[in-house]
């Protein structure tokens, strides 16, 4: 029999920008990101460039009738959503882009590519100035600090000095100038700028702060924000929202970036998609220690709250990407039982810990609270990695939460080249029942480091 055809209708975004043939950056970037986002992504090459992680060898720009003829392709065929601009590379390929997007009926953000991670610059002062005329047909333009300055000749190095150069964008024609943070020198939080227009005229700003990541890996990150904020618009929603989901999005794709090639590496412009997928199977692997804690009937190490096992999806970064037991594992006339099945979401308390845990060891995946007494205590010395503790009565009043405070304290102390903790020590403290936490890697290295407890007091 014939199947049924069952077509799938996504909105279509363009990208208008250079080619990376290291995949990092450029309309490679572009075209993952938009696909993630369930966007089918369109592409108009600018430029030919031979380049890796290491750096760009050689750049082609192509003749402006190449880059008209790919626009008028995609243009006489898909209804575009949205669209975005990278490396536009020189002056006559600017303006024939400005005159396009004028006649675009869909939102459209400029990534202007005018200054090189070298800062060195990337463009002639004609091509600069040529901006000006795409800049005034932008829905939202997204510079760096050092494209913001050479745009409008204010150097963002502080919060104030960004909304300045924000305003001036806007003066210039842009809906919206989001001024990107990232090479802002501050402390561990980078904050990106949004200035655009009330109803009544009046400028509005609002600031998007993430943490700071230390890392190298950062080509491509602009591509991937702007595009990222592209298809957020083709799906129709508002540009503030746009700009905050596009931000996370960039987030996680930079802290877990690819290893790839000689250099720092390439951003992970499919991370949000991979920890999506992950999640049935780290469903899967609680489910499964659940399983062999009640065969094994680990009721001497159940605490009084309960016990809960939770993973963590290779890529979580909340805890509605963590699963664990709903309603914990208790203590029954016959051994333990779970309370109900596993869902995601389903721990508070042993959930942050393990997130916290994760920004020192982000290979960890799995930790389980596990009851606290002279015995258990002891028993830890059995374990196949280093134990550490932290002290409740230390926490200050800002702390805004003890488990990733706890977490932070006991992981932070501990050399970054020595082997990851098998266990945290919770003393506890008035009205807070001691714990002893347990991680792993794996499903597999939590059940084998509980059952070594176990057999240890047995």
């Amino acid at each position: 029999m014939t199947r049924r055809r069952a077509p799938v209708s996504p909105p279509v975004a363009l990208t208008i920008a250079g080619s990376d043939s290291g995949g990092g950056a450029g309309v490679q970037a572009d075209l993952k990101t938009m696909e993630a986002h369930g966007v089918f992504g369109t592409s108009v090459v600018t430029a030919v460039t031979a380049q890796n992680t290491v750096g760009v060898d050689r750049s082609h720009v192509l003749p402006v009738d190449e880059i008209e003829a790919q626009y008028r392709a995609v243009d006489d065929d898909f209804d575009l959503g949205a669209a975005k601009t990278g490396m536009l590379a020189a002056e006559p390929v600017i303006e024939v882009v400005a005159d396009r997007v004028a006649a675009l009926d869909a939102p459209t953000v400029v990534d202007p590519v005018m200054v090189a991670t070298s800062g060195d610059r990337l463009l002639d002062a004609d091509a600069e100035a040529a901006y000006e005329a795409l800049i005034a047909e932008a829905t939202l333009v997204t510079p760096n600090a050092d494209e913001a300055a050479v745009l409008t000749g204010i150097e963002p190095t502080d919060r104030e000095t960004a909304r300045e150069a924000g305003e001036a964008l806007v003066a210039m024609g842009a809906d919206a100038a989001l001024v990107k943070g990232g090479h802002i020198d501050g402390d561990d939080a980078v904050t990106d700028t949004l200035v655009d227009t009330l109803p009544d005229g009046e400028p509005r700003v609002r600031t998007f702060a993430h943490p700071r990541i230390d890392t190298e890996a950062t080509h491509g990150s602009g591509c991937t924000l702007s595009s990222a904020i592209a298809a957020h618009l083709a799906h129709g929603e508002t540009l503030g929202y746009a700009v905050e989901a596009g931000t996370a999005f960039m987030e996680r794709a930079v802290r877990y970036s690819l290893d790839v090639g000689q250099g720092p590496g390439a951003v992970h412009h499919l991370a949000a998609l991979r920890e999506a997928a992950d999640r049935h199977r780290t469903m899967t692997d609680v489910a499964e220690v659940v399983s062999a804690f009640v065969d094994r009937d680990v009721s001497r190490l159940v605490p009084e709250v309960g016990m809960n096992v939770v993973g963590a999806t290779a890529y979580a970064e909340a805890v509605g990407e963590t699963a664990a037991v709903e309603g914990r594992i208790t203590r029954t006339f016959s051994g333990v039982a779970p309370n109900r099945g596993v869902r995601l979401g389903a721990s508070s308390h042993v959930a942050r810990f393990l997130l916290a845990a994760r920004e020192f060891d982000p290979d960890l995946r799995f930790a389980v609270n596990c009851r606290f007494d002279d015995e258990t205590e002891a028993a830890t010395t059995e374990l196949d990695g280093p134990v550490t503790e932290y002290d409740r009565d230390a926490e200050p009043a800002d702390a805004n939460g003890t488990m990733g405070w706890g977490a932070r304290q006991a992981f932070g102390a501990v050399d970054p080249d020595d082997p990851t903790p098998a266990a945290v020590l919770d003393r506890g403290a008035v009205g807070k029942e001691a714990i002893i936490k347990v991680v792993g890697k794996t499903p597999e290295e939590l059940g084998e480091r509980v059952f070594t407890l176990l057999d240890a007091v047995e």
